[in-house]
C-alpha cells in the first residue's frame, strides 16, 4: 500500500499593486518583519509567505529580507509581471532572468487587470509562466471566469431570505480549464505552479462570491486532469478575491491559502491573516 501524500504547505501573500510609494514599501516590509519576528518561531514553520512589491522597489525589498536579523521569518519576494523572453530588444520590459538573478522567487502572471488593460491572453500568460519556470521562479498564475454563472437556487426560493444564492459552479469550469491547461502545458509537471483563483465577475461587485462557491470551483480545479497528473504538492491553489477576518476557515476545504490585495496593505491585518491560515 502506498503511503499518503504529504499535505501541501499553506501559502499566503500580498501584492502592493501600484498603491505604494517607494518609502511606504520599505516601511511596510520593516513593520511586517517586526510583527512576524515577535511570533513564536514554530507558528510559521508550516506556512510560506510572499510579498509582491512594484518592480522599482523589488531589489530593496529583497535586501531588507536578506538582511533581516530574524531568519525564521520565511518571506518570499516576488514580482507582479515580466516578459516571456530572457533578453533582447524589448524596450520597457522586465527580464525573468534578471528577476531570478536578483533573488525573485515568485512571479505573478495573468491578473485580470493585465488581461483587461494590456490585452494579455492565455497564450501570453502561458509563455510567461514557462519563462518564469525555466529561470527557477515559481509562476503564480491568476485564473477565473469573467461571467457570473447562473443561479441554481435563488434567494426567493429558499426557506430563509438571508441565505446566499447558489451559483452553478460547473458553468465556470470550461473557461477556467482553458486558462489552467494553457499554463500547465507550458510548464514541466515537476515544476511548482501556484494557481490564484478569483472570479472576475466578483471584482468590485456588491457581494463577493460565496465561500461555498469558491470551494466548489477550487475543488473542481484540483480535479482537472492537467492538475491531477502533476506530482503531489507541486500545484497549490489560492483564493485571490476579497478577503477579511475568518475567510480561510471557510475556504480551507478548497484552497491552500490566500492571495491578498488592499486588505493586507495594513501589515497588522496581514499578520492576523497569516496567523489564521497557519493555525487553522
Amino acid at each position: 500500500m502506498s503511503s499518503p501524500s504529504p499535505p501541501r504547505r499553506r501559502l499566503v501573500g500580498v501584492s502592493t499593486k501600484m498603491y505604494f510609494s517607494f518609502a511606504r514599501t520599505k516601511t511596510y516590509i520593516s513593520t511586517l518583519l517586526k510583527l512576524l519576528s515577535d511570533l513564536p518561531p514554530e507558528t510559521l514553520r508550516d506556512i510560506d509567505i510572499f510579498v509582491l512589491p512594484d518592480h522599482i522597489s523589488l531589489t530593496t525589498v529583497i535586501s531588507q529580507l536578506h538582511n533581516n536579523a530574524c531568519p525564521v521569518v520565511p518571506i518570499l519576494p516576488g514580482a507582479q509581471d515580466a516578459f516571456h523572453e530572457d533578453a533582447g530588444a524589448f524596450t520597457g520590459e522586465v527580464s525573468p532572468a534578471v528577476l531570478a538573478e536578483v533573488g525573485c522567487r515568485i512571479l505573478e502572471l495573468g491578473h485580470a487587470e493585465r488581461r483587461r488593460f494590456f490585452g494579455e491572453t492565455d497564450k501570453i500568460t502561458a509563455k510567461k509562466a514557462a519563462a518564469a519556470a525555466r529561470n527557477g521562479i515559481i509562476p503564480l498564475v491568476c485564473v477565473g471566469e469573467r461571467t457570473k454563472p447562473p443561479v441554481v437556487t435563488s434567494s426567493s426560493q429558499k426557506e430563509h431570505e438571508d441565505e446566499e444564492e447558489t451559483l452553478d459552479a460547473e458553468a465556470a469550469l470550461p473557461e477556467i480549464r482553458v486558462q489552467v491547461e494553457a499554463v500547465l502545458e507550458a510548464v514541466d509537471d515537476d515544476m511548482e505552479v501556484i494557481l490564484a483563483y478569483e472570479p472576475v465577475w466578483a471584482i468590485g461587485a456588491a457581494a463577493p462570491a460565496s465561500a461555498s462557491y469558491v470551494v466548489a470551483v477550487a475543488q473542481a480545479i484540483r480535479g482537472f486532469e492537467c492538475v491531477r497528473r502533476r506530482p503531489a504538492g507541486s500545484t497549490r491553489i489560492l483564493y485571490g478575491g476579497s478577503a477579511g477576518p475568518g475567510l480561510f476557515e471557510k475556504l480551507r476545504d478548497g484552497v491552500d491559502g490566500l492571495f491578498l490585495g488592499r486588505f493586507a496593505h495594513d501589515p497588522e491585518q496581514f499578520v492576523k491573516t497569516i496567523l489564521e491560515i497557519a493555525t487553522a
